[in-house]
């Protein structure tokens, strides 16, 4: 099952078991009750080192930012007040069952096909049940994804609560604008939109990442995205954005470190 995930799409088994790791903490910033599961049925995809630790090299510089961000993420999504929401590229995201959603939202979950069929199967196992209305919509986000999605139901006249987690980088600059083009355009006033943002700086996590000996087959597939001038292309582009860095976030969580002392950190963008 697990060998029909592609590459990039690997790496979310990675995530889930630092998601698995954080859940046990007695200090846990969140809680997700598959997250373990996950890593469970997708361990044979990652390599031998870190099977078994969230705090083995490339995982233990990148623990701390996938902690902060889910929960950044977690709060951005129930504080934007909109009763449609959009994960692109969801991955095994699980907000639909383990956030307590408003009555009436609707979360649109997009993914290839046997991403998806990877995470429905393993949910399965667990008799995970929605806790607001889940859309699955399988599709590839380098084609006509916007179409799928509107078939599935998506209105654009909806003021809607976009989430990008872990993708941008992922992409090239080309498709990175493309698809937050597409996103501009199926939104409709009120919209927000948020993802991660890297400074660029030596200091900074990517540059980390590409300096740390066991983590070429993650940054391999690493393309940049919008890199540092997000902000900037998102308000010529109507959006009115802004920044918080990874330490400014991680203090206000209790959770500060020498990791999150970096410019590094998230961009949120409203319609």
């Amino acid at each position: 099952m697990t060998e029909s995930l592609p590459a990039v799409s690997r790496t979310a088994v990675g995530v889930a078991a630092m998601r698995a790791y954080e859940s046990n903490r007695p200090d846990r910033l969140f809680d997700d009750p598959y997250a373990a599961a996950f890593f469970e049925a997708g361990r044979s995809v990652l390599p031998p080192i870190g099977r078994d630790s969230a705090q083995a090299g490339l995982g233990e510089l990148m623990y701390p930012q996938i902690v902060i961000r889910t929960r950044f993420f977690d709060d951005y999504l129930l504080q934007a007040g909109c009763a449609q929401v959009v994960l692109l590229a969801a991955g095994l995201d699980a907000r639909a069952f383990r956030l307590a959603w408003p009555p009436g939202t609707r979360l649109f979950e997009i993914d290839l096909p046997e991403v998806l069929a990877f995470k429905d199967d393993v949910l399965a196992t667990q008799d995970a049940s929605p806790s607001c209305e889940r859309v699955v919509v399988r599709a590839d986000l380098r084609e006509d994804w916007a179409t799928a999605l509107r078939a599935s139901g998506f209105d654009p006249a909806v003021p809607t609560a976009w989430l990008i987690e872990g993708l941008l980088i992922y992409l090239s600059r080309k498709d990175a604008e493309g698809l937050l083009t597409t996103v501009g355009e199926l939104s409709a006033p009120g919209s927000r939109v948020s993802f991660e943002h890297g400074t660029g700086a030596p200091d900074g996590l990517v540059s980390r990442a590409h300096a740390t000996e066991d983590g070429e087959s993650v940054t391999a597939l690493w393309r940049g995205g919008l890199g540092s001038t997000a902000p900037e292309w998102l308000a010529a582009h109507g959006w009115q954005p802004s920044t918080v860095t990874r330490a400014e976030v991680a203090a206000g969580y209790g959770r500060p470190s020498d990791d999150n002392a970096t410019a590094d950190g998230f961009v949120t963008a409203v319609l």
